[in-house]
């Protein structure tokens, strides 16, 4: 549940912010960096933070939370009615929205490269389903970077609209594969009957699927 709380915050707070995000992204896009850094220090222990913020950035970067959500308004953003208007309204904002997110979702790979990567290389292994997972997070990150760098408008500039459109519909196995990767992470403590676990498969399914039978 408290993925579909992030999501709906998230979406309230990008639909008042809208003309602000489009007025300066450039600042929100340095701002998203800065939280990210300051996470990633905190987590090392360079930089102190009180246990709430801690605890904040834990759920909104290191599990990733707010990044899927706003993944998840960009792409429902593309799945609503063309004149419905909540797309008219955010559709402007769509690109500056996803390089957000993938700014955000960095503090989530860093922190799990440093707690995956030692384990895998040591004598201990991770679970198969976790080892498929983050096999998929490789592949995430990958589109990640191509989408990320082509979303902003002086590399889209360059490019032809034909090429450009084509790489732009990599977003639809990007974000089939992060549910992919959603689901293989839990596997391992959903069945084994983790309630948290169950339940975040159970949201994050219904999300997913909302979304494609829209999209269809």
């Amino acid at each position: 549940m408290t993925f579909l709380i992030v999501l709906a915050c998230t979406a309230a707070v990008v639909f008042l912010l809208k003309p602000a995000i489009k007025k300066a992204p450039a600042a929100w896009y340095v701002s998203a960096g800065i939280l990210m850094v300051l996470y990633v220090a905190g987590l090392q222990g360079w930089l102190p933070l009180p246990a709430p913020v801690r605890s904040a950035l834990f759920l909104l970067l290191q599990k990733g939370t707010l990044a899927v959500a706003l993944f998840a308004v960009v792409m429902f953003i593309g799945a609503l009615p063309r004149d419905s208007g909540p797309r008219k309204h955010l559709m402007p904002i769509r690109a500056e929205l996803s390089i957000i997110a993938c700014i955000l979702v960095c503090g989530h790979i860093v922190a799990y490269c440093l707690s995956y990567v030692p384990r895998m290389m040591g004598a201990g292994g991770v679970n198969p389903f976790v080892a498929v997972g983050l096999a998929v997070a490789a592949a995430i990150t990958v589109l990640l970077v191509v989408l990320g760098v082509t979303s902003f408008n002086l590399v889209k500039r360059r490019m032809r609209t034909e090429t450009w459109k084509k790489v732009q519909k990599l977003a639809y196995p990007f974000f089939l594969l992060t549910y992919v990767h959603l689901l293989l992470m839990l596997a391992p403590s959903a069945l084994h009957g983790g309630v948290a676990a169950t339940t975040s498969v159970a949201v994050y399914s219904t999300v997913f699927a909302a979304y494609v039978v829209l999209r269809l």
